[in-house]
């Protein structure tokens, strides 16, 4: 007989649902815009704050290809006389005017406690690339990028978001300064964008770090969850830093990472490995050892994606995790609770978690692994919902360039791109906020 396949548990209802609404909705909510604008006014001078009312509406309603600034100019205020002065005015305005994105970032944050905040709510790390032409914008170098899928001339920026069951918002940005614009040969570009003198160089697992402990030093978003992909869950540093504010993460990693399950794959007990310094050598000889090393008792690590290729059938369980534009996203799960390494010995206690699509004719299902600190009377069905938590920021990205310009600026100084991307948050978020409005006023839905 064929044993039955498990039946499949639902956590559509613990996810946000995608955003539906484009600027072409917002044709009635002008007045809500300027309401909206009004909590940041304070922190923009008065001769910056009708700027600041014009950037917003023009990435939110600019109906041009391209939401750069003299495309917005032109489209809202019109073309005339006036226009080259108007288009150097909010040029000026975001590659050089003087207003603090740090205040009005911590505001948006507060907003969005307000409007999304959870107690287990979820901070998911990622980075957005942007293809560029040329060699003077700030940043800008060949590297990855993600937007055309192979090294590219393009510029990098890692990303903070957050996300609950009530919806989801970027929350900071940080611009990446490859290594090559440290270099003496640099220093002309340096001067040109404005870089500040005191920038050092920090890896994208370091400037993900910084963006994490800006948010908990303050506490302005409720937080229980860390969300990030391999590129970011592969650094061992970085996810210690995360364990370290009392958050719990769960990362995805390479499928050949080392654990200690402390379950075989069958789910008997497995031995938990150990640390020891071994005893004096006879007679005294030689110095007696000090450090730490891995006892000889214990098992050996294993390679996470050979351990779960032994799990049997039976012991994965499926649930429903969201709906998806082609329909319910359904996967099999397995999780367990293992050991990390930390430099060949054993580190922090947490979970393994194990995604597989599931299996179709001719197909081989494909899997994602995920190391989590979380305590070890966590529900799975939570590591579940937070293995899902990861596509709303996705989602920003792809609503950020479609709709409000996220990849649409032509700056080229440090603040200019700081200042942009900041206002992409805030008119993001409007979207949100607006989402919730409509969904409550359609009773719901």
């Amino acid at each position: 007989m064929v044993a039955s396949p498990a039946p499949v548990l639902d956590l559509v209802a613990e996810v946000p649902v995608a955003r539906t609404v484009t600027v072409a909705d917002l044709a009635d909510f002008m007045d809500e815009l300027t309401t909206y604008h009004a909590s940041y006014a304070p922190y923009f001078r008065p001769d910056q704050r009708a700027w600041a009312v014009f950037y917003l509406r023009g990435l939110l309603t600019a109906d041009v290809p391209r939401k750069n600034i003299e495309a917005m100019v032109l489209r809202l205020l019109g073309a005339g006389p006036a226009a080259d002065r108007q288009v150097r005015a909010a040029q000026y305005f975001i590659s050089e005017g003087k207003w603090a994105d740090a205040a009005v970032l911590a505001a948006h944050q507060r907003l969005v406690d307000a409007t999304l905040g959870e107690a287990d709510g979820v901070l998911i790390i990622d980075g957005s690339d942007v293809p560029k032409q040329g060699r003077h914008s700030v940043g800008v170098a060949r590297q990855w990028c993600g937007a055309t899928g192979k090294r590219d001339n393009c510029q990098a920026g890692v990303y903070l978001g957050y996300a609950s069951r009530q919806g989801y918002a970027l929350l900071d940005r940080r611009l990446y300064l490859p290594p090559a614009w440290f270099t003496d040969a640099s220093r002309d570009r340096w001067q040109a964008c404005g870089i500040p003198d005191d920038t050092v160089f920090q890896t994208k697992h370091e400037l993900a770090t910084a963006l994490v402990e800006g948010v908990m030093s303050q506490r302005r978003v409720p937080a229980q969850w860390v969300a990030c992909d391999e590129g970011f869950g592969n650094d061992p540093a970085l996810l210690d830093q995360i364990a370290a504010h009392d958050l719990w993460y769960l990362a995805e990693v390479p499928c050949n990472t080392l654990v200690w399950p402390l379950a075989e794959p069958d789910g008997t007990a497995r031995a938990r490995p150990q640390r020891w310094v071994p005893p004096r050598r006879p007679r005294g000889r030689g110095r007696p050892p000090q450090a730490e090393r891995l006892h000889p008792a214990s098992p050996p690590r294993v390679r996470v994606d050979a351990w779960a290729a032994q799990v049997p059938a039976d012991r994965w369980q499926r649930y429903r995790i969201l709906e998806g534009s082609k329909g319910p996203l359904v996967a099999e799960f397995l999780t367990v609770r293992a050991v990390q390494g930390r430099d060949g010995l054993p580190g922090p206690e947490g979970w393994l978690v194990v995604r597989r699509t599931l299996p179709e004719a001719g197909e081989e299902p494909v899997a994602k692994y995920y190391l989590s600190t979380a305590p070890a009377d966590t529900p799975e069905r939570a590591l579940v919902r937070v293995s899902g938590l990861r596509w709303p920021i996705e989602a920003c990205f792809t609503e950020g360039k479609s709709e409000v310009g996220l990849d649409h600026y032509e700056v080229r100084t440090w603040r200019g791109w700081h200042h942009h991307m900041t206002l992409v948050i805030l008119a993001h978020c409007f979207l949100m906020r607006l989402v919730l409005r409509l969904n409550q006023r359609e009773g719901g839905l």
